[in-house]
């Protein structure tokens, strides 16, 4: 386990810094080089994207978390995926007017910190939209429970995109996300 060191969330310039986050989200999510440098590609086009927001959780210098979204366009290949789980449950108004998270990691050391809550709440407070959106494997994760915990809830289940072999979830939340202890049941009365 890394030592209890400050950490502090800060705006990043994404392109800069994405073959620091790909190392993080290679250790968070257990990528093979092969897919860092794939996925490598995929993020600088992502930097360019309109209204994109990058942040990062540095800790004496070093990036130990990332975040990074964009409002969502039906457009984006991540839409076209999703729309089809989406309308097949009544959910397709969740691809317009909501800022989409699109990746959120934290390295092992330092999760169960609270970093992953503070980065996407920033990400969405940040965002100007009244709505979120994301995708996570759809398993009972820590990412899943953290989610649920801010205020998300499942739009589609069991989505399966290229190239991936593990089903995911579509989850969405209404802006601002729940304070910190918080039940959902709470803020649906």
């Amino acid at each position: 386990m890394e030592q209890l060191t400050e950490v502090t969330i800060e705006a990043i310039d994404l392109a800069a810094w994405a073959p620091y986050a790909l190392d993080v989200q290679a250790v968070a999510f257990g990528l093979r080089p092969e897919e860092v440098a794939v996925r490598l590609q995929i993020v600088a086009r992502h930097a360019q994207q309109p209204g994109v927001i990058a942040l990062g959780a540095l800790s004496e210098g070093r990036l130990v978390g990332f975040g990074y979204g964009m409002p969502n366009r039906r457009e984006h290949w991540w839409s076209t995926v999703i729309e089809p789980y989406l309308a097949a449950r009544g959910h397709d108004d969740w691809l317009d007017g909501v800022f989409a998270v699109t990746e959120l990691h934290v390295l092992p050391g330092f999760q169960g910190r609270g970093i992953g809550s503070s980065l996407i709440r920033t990400l969405c407070e940040r965002s100007g939209l009244p709505r979120s959106i994301l995708s996570a494997i759809d398993a009972e994760t820590p990412a899943r429970r953290l989610y649920r915990s801010l205020g998300y809830r499942d739009l589609a289940r069991q989505v399966l995109f290229p190239n991936t072999a593990r089903p995911y979830a579509v989850m969405g939340a209404s802006l601002p996300l729940l304070p910190p202890g918080q039940s959902q049941e709470a803020n649906s009365r």
